[in-house]
C-alpha cells in the first residue's frame, strides 16, 4: 500500500479527503438501499459498487475501491442511460480518491502509514 500511497495528507487537505469519502461512500450506499426496478445484474452492480463505498467511507483500501467504483459507476451510467450524469459524478470522485489517497484519518493511513519508534536506553 505505501508504494500506491506515498503520503497521507494532514490538516485541512486531510480534512477535504474525509469530507469526500463521506460524500461519495454515503451516496454510494444511499443508492443501493433505494428500490430497484431494473433486472439482476444491474442490482448487482449497486450492491459491488455499495460495498467498495463502504470501503471508501473508512478509508481502507482506497486506491482499490476505487477502481472498483469507478468501473460499476460508469457500467451502470453506460449501460442505463437514463440519468447517467450521477453515475459519471461518482465515477470521477471515486477516481480523484483513488488517485489522491484517504488522508490521515483513516484506516489505511493506521495501517500503512509513517510509524514512529522510540528506543530508549536500558538505564531509562
Amino acid at each position: 500500500m505505501r508504494r500506491l500511497v506515498f503520503t497521507f495528507a494532514d490538516g485541512l487537505p486531510g480534512l477535504g479527503l474525509l469530507l469526500v469519502r463521506i460524500a461519495v461512500g454515503t451516496a454510494l450506499v444511499v443508492r443501493c438501499v433505494r428500490p430497484h426496478h431494473g433486472a439482476l445484474p444491474y442490482i448487482i452492480l449497486h450492491v459491488i459498487a455499495a460495498g467498495a463505498g463502504l470501503f471508501l467511507l473508512f478509508g481502507a483500501w482506497t486506491p482499490f475501491a476505487g477502481v472498483i467504483v469507478v468501473i460499476s459507476e460508469l457500467w451502470i451510467a453506460l449501460s442505463h442511460p437514463h440519468d447517467p450524469w450521477i453515475g459519471v459524478l461518482l465515477a470521477s470522485l471515486a477516481t480523484a480518491l483513488a488517485l489522491l489517497g484517504p488522508g490521515s484519518w483513516s484506516i489505511d493511513a493506521r495501517r500503512f502509514g509513517w510509524k514512529r519508534i522510540e528506543i530508549r536506553r536500558p538505564d531509562e
